[in-house]
């Protein structure tokens, strides 16, 4: 260090001048390096902060929250359509069509005909979804793990779809008593207008309190079969065409999946829900059959309701309300995602905050 300093300070006047000038260029060099080499680890810090994953606690908490905010958005946006679906399948001679329903019903009952069993639908749908993409979210860690690909790795779409298909496993366990309940309550003028069952109190309360007294605690399980039956092929189609619609929009917008806006969301949220009551319908009119007549008493099992309704009323009844399903599947399915999408993606930006 002391020689440098000596050979510098007897260097020529010349040489004075070419080091200062050095020095400035230097100078400026390493005023601009560091400037650059700062906004380079800024970028890859705002990179690293994009692609580090949460928790797991924390993100299963975010999946969780946000499923339960599309779900009410699922509900709010189709109750309707989905009464009118479930009288259709439990009385497909008692109304000639999706608006015969809806109006007959309007008249019997009035509005609040049309949106009877909203409270356990509501129920139904949070604690579904909530567990469905919690779930969902895990069951993806699992193909990776399974498939030997890193924690952070971007799955395909049909392995999304797979981890869907089994995700929907769990949200069948908490589906099937709520959606119970709902059926009944969407069912019941029918059931009693034409003597099936005594009149009594359309609440949420009587329908629980009628299956714990006349059922037990296993009585909230009728159609728990089918419900897998249905989910499990369904869930598939669903996140399948889902993820499928959502790259197609990517490719074409030539942007990222999660910025490609509200309409192409919605739209691919619906394409997703009319795939997957195109493949199950049959199967959820079986479950909507057993889980409302069974208020008679005991009802048979899937196979034997499903061969008896194509038996004695032929294969149309199995998709009698199929209208007012894909009616309601665009805007209830739309909403769905773009209320789990939204609401997952603000949580995530304040986590990264």
């Amino acid at each position: 260090m002391l020689g440098l300093v000596v050979s510098v300070s007897m260097q020529s006047p010349v040489d004075d001048a070419s080091f200062g000038n050095v020095n400035l260029a230097s100078s400026d060099t390493l005023n601009i390096l560091p400037s650059c080499e700062l906004r380079e680890r800024e970028t890859c810090s705002d990179k690293f902060l994009d692609t580090m994953a949460p928790h797991p606690v924390v993100q299963a908490i975010i999946d969780l929250s946000a499923g339960a905010i599309g779900g009410a958005a699922c509900v709010f946006s189709g109750q309707p359509l989905d009464t009118a679906k479930v009288k259709m399948q439990t009385f497909p001679t008692l109304y000639r069509g999706f608006i015969h329903c809806v109006v007959s019903t309007y008249k019997q009952v009035g509005l609040r005909g049309l949106y009877q069993g909203t409270t356990p639908a509501l129920m139904a749908n949070i604690a579904e979804n909530s567990v469905l993409f919690m779930s969902y979210g895990f069951c993806q860690q699992v193909i990776r793990f399974t498939a030997g690909l890193h924690s952070e790795a971007v799955l395909s779409d049909m392995q999304k779809a797979c981890a869907g298909s089994v995700a929907s496993i769990f949200s069948s366990l908490v589906l099937c008593p709520t959606e119970l309940v709902k059926c009944r309550l969407q069912a019941m003028y029918e059931m009693e207008a034409s003597g099936r069952i005594a009149k009594s109190q359309n609440t949420v309360w009587s329908v629980v309190k009628s299956i714990m007294r006349n059922e037990g605690p296993l009585g909230f399980f009728q159609g728990l079969t089918t419900t897998i039956a249905r989910e499990v092929p369904g869930y598939f189609c669903f996140f399948g065409a889902y993820e499928l619609c959502r790259t197609a929009f990517a490719d074409y917008l030539k942007c990222d999946k999660d910025d490609i806006g509200v309409a192409p969301i919605v739209f691919s949220g619906g394409f997703g829900g009319a795939c997957l009551w195109l493949v199950v319908y049959p199967m959820d009119c079986v479950k909507s059959r057993i889980q409302v007549m069974s208020m008679m008493g005991k009802q048979a099992g899937f196979l034997k309701t499903f061969m008896t309704i194509a038996r004695s009323e032929g294969v149309r009844a199995l998709y009698s309300g199929l209208t007012p399903t894909m009616v309601r599947t665009f805007p209830a399915n739309g909403a769905l995602f773009l209320g789990y999408e939204a609401s997952r993606k603000l949580m995530m930006k304040q986590f990264d905050s």
